[in-house]
């Protein structure tokens, strides 16, 4: 049964007031790591990956204000995810709204559409503040490829499906990330969320080609996918919803000012393992293809 939740009657989010909630206490980060880097006590691993995207996977048309398809990983150490990131975007929904029945999407939160109606500039800014925060005390690893649709077309890869393309160098990485964590012997699941029977038929089939053994080492792959429905109040997909758009913007307009990405460039799994956290992750964690002349392949 599906239940609806009325909105305030002036649809705006709720400013200026108390906050009731904290939203993190008591955060143990040695504690954290040493329990991600333990092997798992039972067939699934201690990760969980959610996933979204941002811009059109369509070859037909390229939207030369966003020529660009992305895909972003968040792989959450299950523990830190539900002790702490739920906990803390549920508090962030009833200090702002009263409830937690609102999903929370980059699209609407920049169009101020739906729920997220601002009282004012500053109102909006101290919105994004703390969400920015969540992002920031949230750890989390982030893998994520970036197609660019101009470039793929000029290279005649036209028939090439960009969310294919990058989901393959996804989850070829996400295994990089669960060997190094002793995880690859349990099997991760990988959230996605349901975009239609056709398309989730379609990615379903290359999510198990990929895991089958069409990946760079020709090997298995211990994923197995999840679809969830839209309407699924997830933490997860709404924090990699959050973070898919800033990823892209990164490649379109690097000169641009991008908070959100500098809090998300310490994200990236990266080839210098926690202590190079915010570098070394060009073509690691994060991938662009087709990859410019001067780049060379990992």
């Amino acid at each position: 049964m599906t239940h609806s939740i009325r909105q305030p009657v002036d649809g705006t989010i709720k400013g200026d007031s108390p906050e009731q909630f904290s939203l993190f206490s008591n955060t143990d980060t040695e504690a954290a790591e040493t329990a991600a880097n333990s092997p798992p006590t039972g067939r699934f691993s201690n990760f969980v990956v959610y996933v979204d995207e941002s811009g059109d996977h369509g070859m037909q048309t390229v939207d030369s204000n966003y020529p660009v398809f992305v895909l972003a990983f968040c792989v959450f150490h299950k523990g830190h995810y539900c002790e702490k990131v739920v906990p803390a975007l549920q508090k962030f929904k009833f200090n702002h709204f009263g409830h937690d029945h609102v999903v929370l999407h980059e699209n609407e939160i920049r169009k101020e559409k739906g729920s997220f109606k601002f009282q004012s500039r500053r109102h909006k800014h101290e919105f994004l503040d703390q969400l920015t925060s969540i992002i920031e005390a949230s750890n989390f690893i982030l893998i994520s490829c970036v197609i660019d649709k101009e470039r793929l077309r000029d290279k005649q890869e036209h028939l090439s499906n960009p969310y294919h393309l990058a989901l393959g160098f996804c989850l070829e990485t996400l295994d990089d990330f669960l060997r190094e964590k002793i995880q690859d012997n349990a099997l991760t699941h990988v959230v996605v969320e349901c975009r239609g029977t056709k398309e989730d038929n379609e990615l379903e089939l290359e999510f198990r080609r990929i895991c089958d053994g069409a990946n760079r080492q020709n090997k298995r792959l211990p994923f197995e996918v999840v679809f969830a429905d839209k309407k699924t109040n997830s933490s997860g997909l709404q924090l990699a919803d959050l973070v898919a758009r800033p990823v892209g913007l990164s490649v379109l307009r690097p000169g641009q000012e991008n908070r959100a990405f500098d809090v998300l460039k310490r994200k990236f799994f990266c080839s210098g393992g926690r202590d190079n956290a915010g570098e070394g992750f060009e073509n690691w964690g994060l991938k662009i293809y087709p990859a410019s002349e001067s780049e060379k392949p990992r």
